[in-house]
């Protein structure tokens, strides 16, 4: 069962992508050498985009002096560049070196600072080093709601990311109510018809179907089903994601017809889709 928009793989929650970490700046070399690095990114020439992002870190760094925010930011590139190819331990390097310096130029409770933490939890939590991430993900969370009040949705983002890490760990009493608080927050905020709400019901019923609480998930299911199918139509991608759901339910509740039809159903949807797979 999938826990979409979880913390291991969602961009929007952990900044784990790197074309949004390019900060939009004057046309310096420093700026130029980003654009053409995004664009290699995006290509997947991920070798050549090293490369030019640390001629960038060298232009921001000569041209903006060691402890400018520009110099943060190409750390930061680096750090995603780097972890995206597995190699943890420059990432951490730069992540740290990134952090130091936005907690120096803006404090340690800016949001720009939660946002390093978070990408460091979000190594860490790839590295299975669970309790290095733990105190990341909490101050995150705990810079997020002072800035921006405990019902944004972007305090949502961080309850998730605690949430799944707790799940991972088989912490499920902890887990629950950060997920139960997320969702209220999204609905809130965003509307309870919202994508971001149905993906924080499909992340509470698979911390439920994890603990065999079927009855729990079930209606949870259901209503991540409908509010995809009203915002994406009958035949998306998230749609097939939340008829698997459902069906792993009725699988283990014992009712094979209908789970077989949804799965049917689903691997119909996923044929249509460019690269999707039966």
């Amino acid at each position: 069962m999938n826990a979409s928009r979880g913390m291991a793989g969602s961009v929007v929650l952990l900044c784990l992508g790197l074309a949004p970490c390019f900060a939009q700046t004057p046309q310096t070399e420093w700026a130029k050498l980003n654009d053409e690095a995004m664009s290699l990114y995006q290509q997947g020439l991920y070798a050549r985009t090293v490369e030019v992002a640390t001629k960038a870190l060298r232009v921001a760094e000569e041209t903006f002096g060691a402890e400018h925010l520009n110099v943060a930011t190409s750390l930061n590139n680096l750090g995603v560049l780097y972890k995206s190819r597995g190699m943890y331990v420059q990432a951490e390097l730069f992540y740290k070196r990134s952090i130091e310096i936005k907690e120096k130029v803006l404090g340690p409770d800016d949001p720009d600072v939660a946002k390093g933490l978070s990408n460091l939890a979000a190594l860490y939590y790839s590295d299975g080093k669970y309790d290095w991430a733990e105190p990341l993900c909490l101050r995150a969370l705990e810079i997020a709601e002072k800035a921006l009040g405990p019902d944004h949705p972007k305090v949502a983002d961080g309850l998730i990311k605690l949430a799944e890490l707790y799940r991972t760990q088989n912490r499920p009493a902890e887990a629950e109510p950060l997920y139960l608080r997320s969702v209220a927050i999204r609905e809130k905020a965003l509307g309870p018809d919202h994508p971001d709400v149905a993906a924080g019901l499909n992340n509470l019923a698979a911390l439920y179907f994890s603990e065999k609480e079927y009855a729990k998930a079930e209606p949870l299911c259901l209503r991540s089903l409908a509010i995809s199918e009203s915002v994406f139509g009958p035949d998306h991608s998230e749609v097939a994601t939340s008829l698997r759901n459902l069906a792993a339910i009725f699988r283990r509740t014992g009712r094979k017809a209908k789970a077989a039809s949804l799965e049917e159903r689903a691997a119909a949807i996923r044929a249509t889709i460019p690269g999707g797979k039966r």
